[in-house]
């Protein structure tokens, strides 16, 4: 076995992979950037070679500089995670020739599937059906609007190399061709090096599903059941489970079968990932293969207890599979839910600073994955289990240059509704503050009808959440759990406010029992009957809540227990009561004297500022292209500029017809949220 392995990325699945080569017992060579001094990774590897600025194409992807560290640090395999260098056959061939294994697959395989467009003629070869497109290489715009036209709108753009919804586009119409050829174009360049595109049908109303393989260097390959990716945004995914709610068991076979026989046709080793598209009558198309890691891994370890980063290790090292299709078992149900700095209430932009809070809900080992120990944590099994992949900290710096990805929460549970609930509950449960991030628009996933049912797809977001994500409206009932519980804490806290050392003699401050609270546009009268064991809260229509739980003024986190369920909250200040966010639902909670509510009853409403007539930087990032000057008049939804931020392209557009009047910034400015970019009358 390798004494040495260097990870050949950074993040989480840095981190990932370094938990496992410890359990093996090896040691670990981290890289990194200018902008990662501090990460996680680097702190947690046991050495660590600095490589270059923090722009990935000076020193993440530049093999160069790769396999210095690799030299110098006399590392014997190379871990790539995904993404970066992981499909990249000159990377391979350069540790290849320098006698360094790769933990990936053979050079051949690599240049075959991990190009998009010669794996799909391999596919057509292979008899594997196949999504309708143009396999060949585009050499403009125009080109591009050609071809989008042979093959019948929608088309889906597509980068050749790499993944992660980086260089893909969905253009409906000429225009959006255009505009979607160069955009992938200048994403695919700067985030895989590789500028080549093509193009292929989009088939509507899909699902999107994988499906994991295993293979070594003697023959053998294995398929680890599938994972269901349909709840994606802008081709990123975002929530994955494994097993799919859609499949049945001779479906999986059927696929995993071609699979398997796909990667051995050429001549695979490793872990690596098949997918597919697949309609309503669950028939399957044979999408890409991606020759790596993929980051959804976990939920297939949770619900098969194979540690896929240690079979990739052990086959890089020559090893046979130590297990065969036969001793495969699909066990429970497992969910990821993806943390991205990007923040729903700004259409998901991408968000950037300091994490000046990050707690994360404890991990619990529990199911197939107990004894393997893939993750830290020594909480004791129990029926359920939590898992956080992160590759950051409190106090650590989301950074503009690379992904958005916080961390990737998991859960696994006996069956998909407890899964689910479990997910709930530690999605309430993470902490973050200081940046945007999507915390709130996962809570509402898991409790979509949609998404409960298990009759998602691929367009389920954008059909679900047409105009963006504005938070939740919980129903009634839940309304009045979390005025009770914010009503006794108030009251807790009012009694520690009364109690306050210093106070002038005969003047004692009494804390009432009568209160209202006020809510998403609902005002509850109510009572509050405490004891030693917590509170009753009595409503004005007669209806009596249970209160207790811990919390403390001044804490953060509220576990509560109200009717009998528990309710968990995350606990800020405001005048005169609480920011809490739950299940979706950022609120403000007022909590009120009677007479205090009659009074704010009386008080005009506070309007926001008038800025329809600018358009301001929904996100920090830099100024690539300007489209329009001084004296343009502009129609509405006319490109204005464009913002670069995370390795993604963002197209302002203007949301009426107008003139500009003032611009503010030019291509190559460095904007901040809420810069106002230009003015219109």
């Amino acid at each position: 076995m390798f004494n040495k392995i260097l990870i050949a990325n950074r993040g989480e699945i840095a981190c990932r992979v370094i938990k496992t080569a410890r359990k093996m017992g090896i040691t670990t060579v981290a890289v990194y950037s200018d902008a990662d001094r501090q990460a996680l990774h680097v702190q947690m590897a046991d050495e660590a070679v600095h490589i270059g600025p923090p722009p990935a194409n000076q020193s993440y992807i530049v093999i160069d500089k790769v396999m210095e560290a690799v030299k110098a640090s006399g590392a014997q395999a190379v871990h790539p995670g995904y993404g970066f260098l992981s499909e990249n056959a000159k990377f391979a061939q350069a540790l290849e020739a320098a006698g360094v294994a790769f933990v990936g697959p053979p050079v051949g395989a690599i240049e075959k599937m991990g190009d998009k467009i010669t794996s799909k003629k391999i596919a057509q070869e292979a008899g594997v059906s196949t999504v309708p497109g143009y396999m060949g290489l585009i050499e403009d715009a125009e080109d591009a609007v050609k071809i989008s036209n042979q093959v019948g709108y929608p088309v889906m753009i597509k980068a050749s190399a790499g993944g992660g919804g980086k260089g893909m586009r969905i253009a409906w119409n000429d225009d959006e061709a255009r505009e979607g050829f160069q955009s992938s174009k200048n994403e695919a360049a700067n985030s895989f090096g590789d500028d080549r595109i093509f193009i292929e049908k989009f088939v509507t109303q899909p699902r999107h599903i994988e499906i994991q393989v295993l293979c070594d260097t003697h023959g053998n390959g294995i398929y680890l059941g599938e994972r269901e990716c349909s709840i994606q945004r802008r081709n990123q995914k975002v929530v994955e489970e494994a097993p799919s709610p859609f499949l049945d068991e001779a479906t999986r076979k059927a696929m995993g079968e071609q699979a398997v026989a796909l990667a051995q046709a050429v001549g695979y080793a490793s872990a690596g990932t098949v997918e597919f598209i697949v309609d309503g009558d669950k028939n399957f198309y044979f999408l890409e293969m991606n020759t790596r890691l993929q980051v959804e891994h976990p939920v297939t370890e949770l619900i098969t207890g194979v540690d896929l980063v240690e079979q990739m290790i052990r086959v890089a090292n020559g090893e046979k599979l130590s297990i065969t299709q036969d001793d495969v078992t699909l066990t429970g149900w497992a969910i990821e839910n993806r943390l991205y700095a990007e923040d729903p209430y700004r259409g998901f932009l991408p968000s950037i600073g300091r994490l000046t809070r990050y707690r994360p809900p404890a991990e619990i080992a529990a199911g197939p994955l107990l004894e393997q120990k893939t993750w830290q944590g020594d909480a004791p099994a129990g029926e359920m289990a939590v898992r956080n992949d992160t590759g950051v900290y409190e106090g650590g710096e989301i950074s503009m240059y690379y992904d958005p990805m916080i961390a990737k929460l998991c859960t696994w549970a006996p069956t998909r509704a407890e899964a689910i609930e479990k997910m709930r509950v530690a999605l309430d449960s993470f902490e973050v503050e200081g940046i945007g991030h999507n915390l709130p628009f996962l809570s509402a996933v898991m409790d979509h009808p949609k998404f409960v049912s298990g009759e998602m797809t691929t367009a389920f977001i954008a059909e679900e959440y047409p105009d963006g994500f504005e938070g939740v409206d919980l129903p009634e009932a839940e309304l009045r759990r979390i005025a009770a519980a914010c009503a006794a804490m108030h009251r807790v806290a009012e009694i520690r406010r009364a109690r306050v050392s210093g106070r002038m003699d005969n003047h004692e401050r009494k804390v009432g029992s009568d209160w209202n609270a006020h809510l998403q546009g609902h005002s509850f009268d109510l009572k509050i009957d405490a004891d030693q064991d917590g509170a009753t809260v009595l409503f004005e229509d007669g209806e009596g809540l249970r209160v207790s739980g811990q919390w403390t003024p001044g804490d953060q986190l509220a576990e509560m227990t109200v009717a009998d369920a528990p309710l968990i909250l995350k606990v800020g200040k405001v005048s005169g009561g609480f920011r809490i966010r739950t299940r979706g639902a950022d609120i403000k909670v007022h909590i009120r004297t009677p007479r205090q509510a009659e009074l704010a009853r009386k008080m005009p409403e506070k309007l926001p500022p008038d800025t329809s007539k600018m358009l301001l930087c929904p996100m920090p990032g830099l100024m690539v292209k300007l489209d329009v000057a001084v004296g343009d008049e502009v129609q509405e939804g006319q490109a204005l500029c464009t913002i670069e931020a995370m390795k993604m392209e963002n197209i302002l557009r203007a949301e009426r017809k107008g003139t500009v009047t003032k611009v503010n910034a030019d291509a190559g400015d460095s904007l901040a949220v809420d810069d106002v970019i230009m003015e219109f009358e």
